[in-house]
């Protein structure tokens, strides 16, 4: 934090409260440098405010955060975003036929990556409740106030998020389900079939495209459809497991990986599709040689 002095009051109440920002902040937007960024804009927006006047510091902070977030999240869904995302490289990737580590088990289970993964399935004001509410325990008042809603309806909108991560985190149907919808939506994909596709996308799927430009989201299952070639280039590919969840992988002739995708399916449809094109993101995961 620059511009702030060791003596300063306001500047280590602040810096108190700074990991549990950061943490809040990383949970709802998925990214270390927004969640950064969100932290310094609150610094800021203390400064600009009376410390005399905030009763509960803490609290206030946290809904501070929460907006900033909200804000960020709802208008990243039209703007690229920082291309390198430190979590892009955590990607536990294995082939179907390989035997998947024992850290597949722990991350269906933990606070981490595989539930950010869910998290990008979510509307923002429901990954904020969500987030807010059942990872950090703030009350569904507080919420709402960030929100604009009732105590009440933050906690209908609280609940309702918590079934979709519960459903998305939760195996739906046998493995081989799964894959044959991801298998339909990629020969579909490959052929151009527009109605085929919409029978397999859920009409609130989320595809995200990390591309050399940066990262793109592209919601809804008309929109989806229309933006699905990248997906269909990768058809050829080897199908791999990506934390737990169907994908594909495909190589370039040299060897070196083309594209990685990951697929979440809930209830027979593809809830959120997840893309890494950029080369330099895909030089920095772990991920297995062609065959």
């Amino acid at each position: 934090m620059s511009g702030t002095h060791p003596a300063d009051p306001i500047a280590d109440a602040f810096e108190a409260h700074r990991d549990r920002l950061r943490a809040v902040a990383h949970r709802v937007l998925g990214s270390y440098a927004d969640a950064e960024d969100a932290v310094q804009e609150a610094w800021l927006r203390l400064q600009r405010q009376d410390a005399d006047t905030i009763d509960n510091l803490g609290g206030w902070l946290t809904t501070v955060v929460g907006r900033i977030s909200l804000d960020v999240l709802r208008s990243g869904r039209t703007r690229p975003d920082v291309p390198l995302d430190d979590r892009l490289p955590e990607y536990t990737v294995t082939l179907d036929d390989a035997p998947a580590p024992e850290e597949l088990v722990a991350l269906g289970d933990s606070v981490g990556l595989a539930l950010l993964t869910v998290l990008d399935s979510l509307r923002p004001d429901e990954r904020l409740a969500f987030v807010l509410h059942d990872v950090f325990a703030v009350p569904h008042g507080e919420i709402g106030t960030i929100l604009g809603k009732s105590a009440d309806a933050t906690k209908m909108l609280t609940s309702r998020a918590r079934r979709k991560v519960r459903a998305a985190r939760q195996p739906e149907g046998t493995g081989r389900q799964r894959r044959e919808v991801v298998g339909a939506f990629l020969a579909a994909a490959r052929e151009g079939q527009f109605e085929q596709l919409l029978q397999v996308l859920h009409p609130e799927v989320e595809f995200t495209v990390h591309a050399p430009g940066g990262r793109f989201v592209t919601i809804g299952a008309t929109e989806v459809a229309a933006r699905a070639r990248v997906a269909g280039s990768a058809a050829h590919g080897r199908t791999v497991t990506v934390n737990g969840r169907p994908g594909v992988l495909s190589w370039n002739q040299d060897g070196t990986p083309a594209a990685l995708l990951a697929f979440t399916v809930t209830d027979g449809r593809i809830t959120a599709i997840a893309a890494v094109v950029d080369p330099a993101h895909l030089a920095l995961m772990d991920l297995p040689e062609p065959e």
